[in-house]
């Protein structure tokens, strides 16, 4: 059986973090993901490959700059409708943390704090 405390530590980010205030993509290590995204500065992402959403686990989605999940026109029980991709007119306030699941992180400008779990 798993230790409960180390599901939650690596879903939670608490298996490290990246900060980047350059241009450039950063990956978390293999077989991980980015959990939560920290806005150290007002932050945006290239709109080519900016947040890499994790498709892995069937219809979850998560905000992105390639393709938004929830654009669909029907409703689903996992999947909304209404959502937008993010591009690089949308900026995202210092202090601000958004959570997911990103297997790339390519920063526009500002500086940023990525967390990694599993």
């Amino acid at each position: 059986m798993a230790n409960v405390d180390t599901l939650y530590q690596q879903q939670f980010g608490q298996q490290g973090s990246i900060f980047t205030d350059a241009d450039g993509a950063i990956t978390p290590p293999n077989n991980k993901v980015f959990v939560a995204i920290q806005m150290v500065a007002d932050s945006t992402f290239d709109s080519s490959g900016g947040m890499v959403a994790d498709v892995s686990n069937g219809g979850l989605g998560f905000p992105g700059t390639a393709a938004s999940i929830h654009n669909g026109s029907t409703a689903s029980n996992v999947v909304g409708t209404g959502g937008d991709v993010v591009d690089v007119s949308n900026t995202f306030p210092a202090g601000l943390t958004i959570f997911g699941r990103w297997t790339s992180i390519n920063l526009g400008a500002g500086a940023i704090i990525a967390y990694i779990g599993g």
